[in-house]
């Protein structure tokens, strides 16, 4: 049997393995906000998704930011949460309204997205979730999970987890590419899924440039490290800063529509 790889940042979010074993697909996911590209992919290849919802929530992951374009590169989109006393599972993290984020998110994604062939095909579908309230991340992950599958014509069953089992430490900072360790400022986006369940996992840090990730050295892409060619599609940036790999799935949604599923 082979597990299911869904890690959109090896090292930062990751939450199954990969074996090159024959066999059927299945695997769990974690619980992200407008995932990247390449967690689309495991789910596209998926025969079953669990959805990872008992695992301890982790600041600055996946779980609650996104990277999308914009005219300077990749920008981290971050949901604020109340904060948890102690370790808490993610099915159980609350939404905050602090600094009216809905809204902000929503500018941005138009900001980026307007000039794009498919934003106004689909901004009927996104705004909803950006003008009601929503009390907990996992129910507002999942929803747009399901409007996303939904729209690429990928749906299939999904069922939330009822258990965490950890799994084996994630690759540490030492094990990354040598362009992670340039001249570039180096800081930590956060602790793997496992590592919240296993102290002693690793972690990967990140090139950060204020809010901006850089995409050309992000790890574990979906296409040729940004230059182009084989696996980019059309962005309306990519003439400014060239193709940016691997953002969140509605970077390919917004540019190639229901094409987009080519991609995964």
């Amino acid at each position: 049997m082979r597990t299911l790889s869904n890690s959109p940042l090896k090292g930062e979010d990751s939450c199954s393995q990969v074996s090159p074993l024959r066999g059927d697909l299945e695997g769990s996911l974690p619980c992200c906000y407008l995932a990247p590209i390449s967690h689309y992919s495991a789910y596209y290849r998926a025969d079953e998704v669990r959805l990872e919802v008992c695992d301890n929530f982790v600041k600055q992951t996946l779980r609650n930011r996104c990277y999308i374009d914009s005219p300077n590169g990749a920008l981290t989109l971050t949901i604020p949460v109340v904060k948890p006393k102690g370790k808490t599972l993610m099915r159980d993290i609350r939404i905050s309204d602090h600094g009216n984020w809905r809204h902000q998110h929503w500018v941005a994604l138009e900001s980026s997205y307007r000039q794009s062939p498919f934003f106004e095909y689909y901004a009927d579908d996104f705004a909803p979730f950006y003008e009601k309230k929503w009390e907990f991340l996992a129910d507002f992950n999942e929803e747009l999970m399901m409007l996303v599958t939904s729209l690429l014509d990928i749906q299939k069953p999904v069922k939330r987890t009822q258990t965490y089992s950890p799994l084996p430490a994630l690759p540490s900072v030492a094990n990354a590419p040598q362009s992670l360790c340039s001249q570039q400022a180096i800081a930590p986006l956060g602790e793997g899924l496992n590592a919240a369940a296993n102290p002693s996992a690793g972690s990967v840090a990140f090139p950060k440039r204020g809010n901006r990730l850089l995409g050309a050295e992000r790890l574990g892409s979906v296409s040729d490290g940004g230059q182009g060619g084989e696996g980019a599609y059309y962005q309306v940036f990519a003439s400014r800063h060239g193709f940016l790999p691997d953002l969140s799935i509605v970077d390919l949604l917004f540019n190639e529509g229901p094409e987009g599923v080519l991609w995964l």
